[in-house]
């Protein structure tokens, strides 16, 4: 595959034989060339685990402490009171049944994150294999379905973010924007390694963390040193 110009330039400045301390690599990532826009830094951690198996499952939610830059939209599947209490706590969207057919039919996806009351996941479930694969399908083990509705739109608003396996054993999560600089990044990175260690699975063996790296959307990854 091809690379263009500026993701070349900015591969000259990675030593490929080290690995770098968090500030470090994130620093190497402010020196490179910048496109047009202000570019999300992205973290993409390898596991010694198999997540075909059940018990070996990494997932959860953390709170960034800087946010990740990105406004979040969220749709509310809530009725009566809840449906209220959404409204008033900053959904983007609230409603019940009448939005199945707009997802299902139109293919309504202007939001980022759904909550929902437990009394909604039966309706919800019909839309599982619509929103399953885009990974918007609401679960209680992210505090996405919950009573707290109010709560759960606030953290999702001030930078609450999901990590969880894919396929490969990878996890892969953008945690800020280049501009944020590199104090604000590195407490970013250092709050979501720590929830991700934390979230270590009694039956994973042997070594836990296999790799750490970062880079931008479009640019050439680092690897970091894990002590």
């Amino acid at each position: 595959m091809k690379r263009g110009k500026r993701y070349q330039e900015s591969l000259k400045l990675i030593d490929s034989s080290k690995l770098y301390e968090p500030k470090e690599a994130i620093e190497v990532i402010e020196k490179m060339p910048k496109p047009k826009f202000d570019e999300t830094v992205e973290l993409h951690v390898k596991l010694g685990v198999d997540s075909k198996h059940a018990d070996q499952q990494v997932r959860g939610t953390v709170v960034l402490p800087h946010g990740t830059g990105k406004t979040q939209r969220v749709l509310v599947f809530a009725k009566g009171d809840k449906a209220k209490e959404a409204e008033a706590a900053g959904a983007d969207f609230v409603g019940a049944e009448e939005l199945i057919p707009k997802i299902e039919k139109e293919n309504w996806f202007d939001y980022d994150v759904i909550v929902a009351t437990p009394d909604m996941m039966g309706i919800i479930g019909r839309l599982g294999k619509v929103l399953g694969p885009k990974g918007l399908m609401p679960n209680p083990k992210s505090g996405t379905v919950t009573m707290d509705v109010t709560k759960a739109i606030s953290e999702i608003k001030s930078g609450k973010v999901e990590y969880r396996l894919d396929k490969t054993n990878i996890i892969h999560l953008g945690f800020g924007k280049v501009s944020f600089g590199a104090d604000k990044l590195v407490e970013n990175f250092n709050t979501i390694m720590d929830a991700i260690i934390k979230a270590k699975p009694a039956a994973a063996k042997g070594q836990y963390i296999k790799s750490v790296s970062i880079s931008t959307t479009m640019g050439p990854g680092l690897y970091i040193n894990q002590k």
